[in-house]
C-alpha cells in the first residue's frame, strides 16, 4: 500500500494549497482551483480556510 501525504505543491499561483489538494487526491488542478474559487465567491466558503491550510499544510519535499 502507497501512503500519500498532503503538501503545499511547488506548481502554485498563491500558496500551492490547491495544486496540493489536487495532487493528494488526484484531480486536474485547475478544476480544484475554480471550485475553489467559485466555493468562496458563491457558497460561503471562507478565506479563512484557505489562510488555515497554508499555515498547517507543509511545503513540498525539496522545495526551497
Amino acid at each position: 500500500m502507497i501512503q500519500k501525504s498532503l503538501y503545499r505543491s511547488s506548481d502554485r499561483i498563491l500558496a500551492g494549497v490547491c495544486g496540493g489538494l489536487a495532487d493528494y487526491l488526484g484531480l486536474d488542478r485547475s478544476m480544484v482551483r475554480l471550485a475553489t474559487l467559485i466555493g468562496i465567491l458563491f457558497l460561503g466558503l471562507s478565506v479563512w480556510v484557505y489562510v488555515f491550510m497554508w499555515l498547517i499544510v507543509p511545503e513540498e519535499p525539496g522545495r526551497k
